[in-house]
């Protein structure tokens, strides 16, 4: 079984629709299937670093002018780099000549037109999505996001097409199922001296810096360790390296880490984006703060509040709400642990790779 996977990352779209992609390739060709992908080489792509994992890769070339507004466009609609007809007709030369049995699509600015253009091109469609603010003519749809409702995407999809919503969905690598009992266990004695900031792999606006500036002025225990996640194409990676070396208390950075798992089963805390990484930090039931870096994380900080499973800061108001940091307490820690690590068990590739294959055997 072929399978093609449409995804992009850029300075703007950030590395995480990439990296659940190859989460999910990865899988994919455990179990036989040939696995390749079609990315547009925007500024901070991922091309390279796709096919150092071992896929190929169909590259469309960069876009150096800046798609114009349109009114009634898609949300996302200049992430694409060019108009989706235009960018449909640069995919139909791949997909004709590889005549792939499933496409997996993952870009927030793909909907039915891009889909029904391609339509002849694949036998089956899987959208990846967060938004379920765009029609789509695919025959499985997968939502991660923590409480998500089939209302949501009532009229947005044919009559055929399978939701697939929830976190026990989500895209998690098997490092994560492996460290998960041994990190649970390490929260029944709670204590708080490591510290683990990823905010992104690119973190275009430097948030990071931010957030350690302020953190440079709370009062922390001496022997707290801060560890800094950063992507090896961040363009503010030398700052945050300069930055480091005066902060108090000891911190250090690490980049491309592949090992994110331990580190985050080694910490006590996690600072985080609210996107993908939370499931892999609830998995593993790190205490979790939030730190909402963009509109469409509006929901999944929104949900693991209403379950009190985080704390969820502003980077408008970052003085005050890291003040919190000063009143931690095991028990607290404790607490949050046990709820987070409710919303995700790391079990859910096996569970899209199930009703993909139901799905072939159907039709």
């Amino acid at each position: 079984m072929k399978v093609v996977i449409r995804v992009d990352a850029s300075y703007q779209i950030g590395t995480g629709h990439v990296m659940r992609c190859l989460t999910l390739a990865k899988a994919l060709t455990a179990q036989g299937r040939e696995v390749s992908f079609i990315c547009r080489a925007h500024a901070g792509h991922l091309i390279d670093w796709i096919q150092q994992k071992g896929f190929k890769v169909h590259g469309l070339p960069a876009v150096s002018d800046t798609l114009p507004p349109k009114e009634g466009a898609l949300a996302h609609y200049e992430w694409l780099g060019v108009t989706p007809l235009h960018d449909a007709q640069a995919c139909r030369k791949v997909l004709e000549e590889i005549q792939p049995d499933w496409l997996i699509v993952d870009h927030y600015a793909i909907d039915e037109q891009w889909e029904l253009a391609l339509q002849d091109t694949y036998h089956y469609l899987m959208v990846l999505d967060d938004l379920a603010d765009r029609n789509h003519v695919c025959d499985l749809l997968l939502d991660q996001t923590y409480g998500r409702s089939p209302e949501s995407y009532r009229g947005r999809l044919p009559k055929k097409g399978r939701l697939l919503l929830g976190t026990s969905y989500a895209l998690l690598r098997d490092e994560f199922v492996q460290w998960r009992s041994r990190s649970l266990a390490r929260r029944h004695a709670p204590v708080f001296k490591k510290l683990l900031i990823t905010l992104g792999g690119m973190d275009h606006h430097n948030r990071t810096g931010q957030l350690l500036k302020v953190l440079s002025g709370i009062s922390f225990p001496s022997d707290l360790e801060v560890t800094v996640i950063m992507g090896a194409n961040a363009p503010h990676l030398s700052l945050i390296q300069a930055q480091v070396q005066t902060m108090s208390p000891k911190t250090c950075v690490k980049v491309g880490v592949e090992n994110m798992a331990e580190l985050m089963t080694e910490s006590d805390l996690v600072i985080s984006a609210a996107g993908s990484t939370a499931w892999e930090v609830a998995c593993l039931g790190v205490p979790l703060v939030l730190l909402k870096l963009a509109e469409n994380q509006t929901e999944i900080r929104k949900a693991l509040l209403a379950i009190e499973a985080v704390w969820a800061w502003d980077v408008s108001q970052l003085e005050q709400d890291v003040q919190v940091l000063e009143k931690i307490s095991p028990p607290l820690l404790k607490k949050k642990s046990k709820t987070l690590s409710k919303c995700s068990d790391g079990q859910g590739v096996s569970r899209v790779l199930n009703e993909m294959n139901q799905i072939s055997r159907v039709y």
